[in-house]
């Protein structure tokens, strides 16, 4: 004769063993494994991002201006001392009336040279009639950085206020040269200089190259 009684009592024993092991067996660690992938995947893509970042630049200086004198020039010679600092190379350094020919065809010609990785300008930038470099470089860009003008005027703000409305400094790659539009005032060309274009033309710089 089967005893049932017995056999579902120790049916109903072994489940509440079961139930009592499970309960106390630690919990099994989540597999990080694909997140560790993840991760490994984005330093590469970091990594390749900056593959062509270009250590040092030849860079041309142009001063704009009807005024001054490359011997009397304290905005262009903080624009060399910024990009030299930075590691990079002055090969040419230039100063043009205030004439849109003039100005068009300096730059048109040294972002066409192979020794040129970038040009910075600075003066003529304003808001006055004879202030007509913007006009004149814009055209030969073949992309707009227009991060570039919007990083300078937010930084500039701290230290002009409001005024910084009236500061038209722009940037972008002609001929696969990056050229960025500074004011011409010293502290101006300080700025955009060392916080930003010595920080970032390496590095757009290699990839306007590719």
């Amino acid at each position: 004769m089967v005893d049932f009684q017995s056999r579902d009592t120790r049916r109903g024993n072994d489940d509440e063993e079961s139930q009592r092991e499970s309960e106390s067996a630690p919990e099994t660690e989540p597999d990080h494994e694909e997140g560790h992938d993840h991760g490994g995947e984005g330093d590469h893509a970091d990594h390749d991002h900056h593959a062509h970042d270009v250590e040092s630049l030849g860079a041309a200086v142009v001063t704009v201006s009807s005024s001054r004198s490359l011997s009397d020039d304290p905005s262009g010679d903080a624009v060399v001392a910024g990009l030299e600092a930075a590691g990079h190379g002055v090969v040419s350094r230039d100063l043009v009336d205030d004439d849109f020919d003039g100005v068009q065809g300096s730059v048109n010609a040294l972002a066409r040279r192979d020794d040129v990785d970038v040009v910075v300008t600075t003066g003529g930038t304003g808001v006055t009639p004879d202030d007509v470099t913007v006009e004149a470089v814009e055209p030969l860009f073949d992309k707009e950085l227009p991060g570039f003008g919007e990083l300078f005027r937010l930084l500039s703000f701290d230290e002009i206020g409001t005024r910084v409305v009236g500061t038209r400094a722009t940037a972008g790659v002609a001929e696969g040269t990056l050229v960025f539009c500074l004011p011409g005032s010293e502290d101006a060309a300080r700025l955009g200089t060392e916080e930003i274009i010595a920080e970032e033309a390496g590095h757009l710089a290699g990839l306007a190259g590719r």
